[in-house]
């Protein structure tokens, strides 16, 4: 009989205790625990291990160059200490502001801090996630858990246990179960650690917000020039190949596929359209925030389809919606390499 990851499922309240102390064991001695936050689910090893971040990489297929993000418990100031030189000024105001919540800080590094949690770069990225499950591991933990997103490197990134379980089957050692992640895409991330802030990735803390908080204007430099989690050309892919077009196109890109023998699908927010018989219809929800909740199980409704093409029009550069262009732009990149 094949092993199966052993799953902590949120309906049994009387064990949930005892899984999170089974999580931390499991962390302690270097092993991977994939837990729930508000953006996506993590792929968790001790942020202070060398080893366990060496198999975190292996398990994720992950190039030893992308750094990690580093998880803490909320309201634990000492932690920061423990792994950066210190917030500057922009950090503090966008922590005081969204933490715990979807943005990840670049800051220096403390002394110590393991390369592979960097990527061998001088800069930590930091955040405090708000999930319950995620907060109550931490807290028990007592440390920094480094978690990128739990699959395999350049796919579709998990938003629910399920995700997680057939991306990485048995090699991660205990999935803890939250239901499905709130946001449902990563975390913003900006670089706090020079002169001038920069958003390399962009989230559901929006370019307003952040500006809005350090009351001036902050450059986006998403194209990969400054080392971040998810900024490569091709990143969240699924199987599928997707292609970028418009509402005025996507029927006759439709056609001419379907056509030339390729299995079809769509994804739009203009639902009255009609489209050639065989093609599979994804129905991308209007409201911003539900598509970006949606994305990722649309992504992978690709694969569950069969599909060998998947046309999606991005929605407008609008809130959270710049971070939906951003996700389907890079899925729609060249192809991953194999492993990835």
């Amino acid at each position: 009989m094949t092993k199966t990851p052993r799953v902590a499922m949120p309906s049994a309240p009387a064990r949930h205790g005892d899984d999170l102390d089974d999580a931390v064991r499991i962390l302690r001695a270097g092993g991977l625990v994939a837990f729930p936050t508000e953006t996506v689910y993590g792929l968790g090893a001790d942020a202070a291990n060398p080893e366990a971040l060496h198999r975190l990489y292996s398990v994720k297929g992950r190039p030893a160059s992308h750094p990690v993000i580093v998880h803490l418990a909320t309201g634990d100031r000492d932690a920061v200490a423990r792994w950066a030189t210190g917030l500057p000024p922009a950090a503090r105001a966008l922590a005081d502001a969204c933490w715990p919540g979807p943005l990840t800080l670049v800051v220096p590094r403390a002394e110590g801090v393991p390369e592979e949690v960097t990527g061998g770069s001088a800069t930590i990225g930091l955040r405090v996630p708000d999930q319950p499950v995620a907060q109550r591991l931490l807290a028990r933990f007592g440390g920094g858990v480094a978690a990128p997103s739990a699959n395999r490197f350049g796919r579709v990134s998990p938003t629910t246990a399920g995700h997680v379980r057939a991306d990485l089957g048995t090699e991660v050692d205990l999935v803890l179960d939250g239901g499905p992640c709130r946001v449902g895409l990563e975390s913003t991330v900006v670089d706090c650690s020079l002169p001038g802030p920069l958003i390399l990735r962009e989230g559901a803390v929006t370019r307003d917000d952040i500006e809005s908080i350090l009351g001036h204007p902050v450059e986006l430099r998403t194209d990969g020039s400054r080392p971040a989690p998810g900024t490569l050309a091709s990143h969240y892919a699924p199987r599928a190949r997707v292609v970028l077009v418009t509402d005025a196109e996507i029927r006759s890109r439709a056609a001419q596929l379907t056509a030339a023998g390729q299995r079809v699908g769509v994804l739009t927010q203009q639902h009255a359209q009609e489209f050639p018989a065989g093609v599979e219809i994804l129905e991308a929800p209007v409201d911003l925030d539900e598509l970006a909740h949606a994305l990722y199980g649309l992504l992978r409704d690709a694969d569950v389809r069969h599909l060998d093409v998947l046309l999606a029009v991005p929605p407008p550069s609008l809130g959270i919606g710049a971070a939906v262009a951003d996700r389907l732009t890079r899925a729609a990149g060249p192809s991953p390499q194999p492993g990835r």
